[in-house]
């Protein structure tokens, strides 16, 4: 259908039942659907919102659009989990029905204040002229997951802000709430953190930008600042970053800050840190949003997808999911990603690898791999090579990951021969160095059309999508000599 901005904005209710029913169908039907990660029943999928622990359970909500792979009248979508896996679709938790959320219930988070679940989201308001208004919104959900909002908005918009003005990450520190938003300067359309104070959740004073780092870019989305193995993290997305600022490939990074201590009284976050760096290494991460667990374990979970990238379900009305949940630290200043322990749970049988006779220039690990599956190897220093997954016989198309492990060691994801080509404008490989002569550790996870990458105990992430033709499921090695290897195979369960 032509997607109009009256057809985008209808509301959910002038919608029927046969046409939900037949998309969430086709959804379903997709062999590029994923089996154990969160994603949309039906049309779009976005950032992941409320990431907390309330009631003796993980919370996650998520930005939907279920009547096509467009941005439309956004609304939220809420799961539940006993272990940051397995995952039970609530359904839709905040619709636009209000005047403050009118054209859009947008991104947000929550906090427990009080035995309850505090949502704090960006409502989307349009004029007739269709100048947006964004207004800051509360809401409370009891512990059988009822949700009322508050009659006012607790943040009205701001001059000095332009209507880029969102995601709202409500924070407490010692016996004051605070919050960061996303933000333009209205003067100088230049992307800051909006830093605000409260002491009842309804007065809020404006302490103007948080102070860390130099300017970024036109506008920031999705700030979120969590400690970290008791050190403060900060991370963001900034849109039109100056890569003379940070180096990054996609159309817009997320991208995170090490402090070394934050003051949000005095609006101050210090790091040594001389630059943003990529919180992802691969393709399609943005958005990560992230939370201290009551155990004070920091954990994260991103959209997997991008702003304004088209994707090739969307011809099948259906994009995006998120990523696995990760558990984040710091080893030696630098922020690792691992996958939760749970993730084991998802295992089938395993299937030992080791270092296969060369066949016709391939030693073969797997030769008919499902679509939903893990891959442990390690490999020993001083070699190079190819890893090919989602494969075809000859190797001559697939995902090709180039890696060294001798004097210049590098890892190299190239997606340019996986399947479909998508988003080719802005590169079809991601690089990253390693340290040389050091034995090489990849935990790999394959989801229908996702691939995450844990390298090296999760010193770096490396997430794609792909889209491969039916039977490309070969897993195999190439290089001059022999490889030297181990490892386990593991086909994957549904959530």
């Amino acid at each position: 259908m032509e997607w109009t901005r009256e057809s985008r904005y209808k509301k959910y209710s002038e919608w029927d039942a046969e046409t939900l029913l037949k998309l969430q169908a086709q959804a379903t039907a997709s062999k590029y659907q994923m089996s154990y990660h969160i994603r949309p029943q039906s049309g779009l999928l976005n950032d992941p919102n409320g990431f907390s622990y309330f009631n003796d359970e993980y919370h996650v909500f998520y930005q939907s659009y279920p009547f096509g792979a467009v941005h439309g009248l956004k609304s939220w979508v809420h799961l539940t989990s006993p272990d940051l896996v397995h995952w039970k679709n609530l359904g839709l938790a905040i619709n636009a029905d209000t005047k403050y959320d009118s054209h859009g219930a947008y991104s947000g988070s929550a906090r427990v204040i009080d035995d309850k679940l505090f949502l704090m989201y960006t409502g989307n308001h349009r004029s007739k002229e269709w100048v947006r208004y964004p207004y800051q919104i509360g809401a409370i959900m009891d512990k059988d997951n009822n949700i009322t909002k508050l009659d006012k908005p607790m943040i009205e918009p701001v001059d000095h802000i332009t209507e880029h003005f969102r995601d709202p990450q409500l924070l407490k520190h010692r016996d004051e709430y605070f919050v960061i938003l996303g933000a333009q300067d209205a003067e100088t359309k230049t992307g800051k953190i909006s830093l605000f104070r409260s002491k009842d959740l309804k007065n809020w004073q404006d302490l103007g930008y948080l102070d860390f780092t130099e300017e970024m870019g036109y506008m920031v989305e999705c700030p979120n600042l969590v400690f970290v193995d008791d050190q403060p993290v900060l991370i963001f997305c900034p849109q039109g970053l100056d890569k003379k600022v940070a180096d990054y490939e996609n159309i817009y990074p997320n991208m995170y800050i090490v402090g070394s201590d934050v003051r949000l009284d005095k609006a101050k976050f210090n790091t040594d840190q001389k630059a943003p760096l990529n919180l992802d290494d691969g393709f399609d991460v943005y958005a990560t949003q992230a939370f201290n667990a009551p155990n004070g374990k920091a954990y994260a979970i991103s959209w997997i997808g991008l702003p304004d990238i088209s994707y090739p379900t969307d011809s099948e009305n259906w994009a995006n999911c998120l990523s696995q949940v990760k558990e984040l630290s710091i080893v030696d200043g630098e922020l690792y990603q691992r996958p939760v322990p749970s993730m084991a749970s998802l295992r089938e049988e395993g299937t030992l690898v080791r270092s296969e006779e060369v066949f016709d220039g391939q030693q073969i690990v797997h030769s008919a791999a499902s679509k939903h599956y893990e891959l442990k190897l390690d490999l020993a220093a001083g070699q190079n090579g190819k890893l090919f997954l989602a494969a075809n016989k000859d190797l001559s198309q697939g995902i090709e990951i180039n890696f060294s492990t001798a004097d210049d060691a590098f890892l190299t994801v190239d997606r340019s021969k996986a399947g479909i080509p998508f988003a080719e404008d802005y590169g079809t490989t991601r690089t990253i160095a390693l340290p040389a002569n050091k034995q090489l550790s990849l935990d790999i996870f394959v989801d229908g059309s996702v691939c995450e990458i844990f390298v090296n105990n999760g010193r770096h992430t490396l997430t794609l999508r792909f889209f491969a033709p039916d039977g490309n499921n070969k897993i195999a090695f190439t290089s001059d000599k022999k490889l030297q290897y181990t490892g386990t195979y593991w086909n994957m369960k549904n959530i």
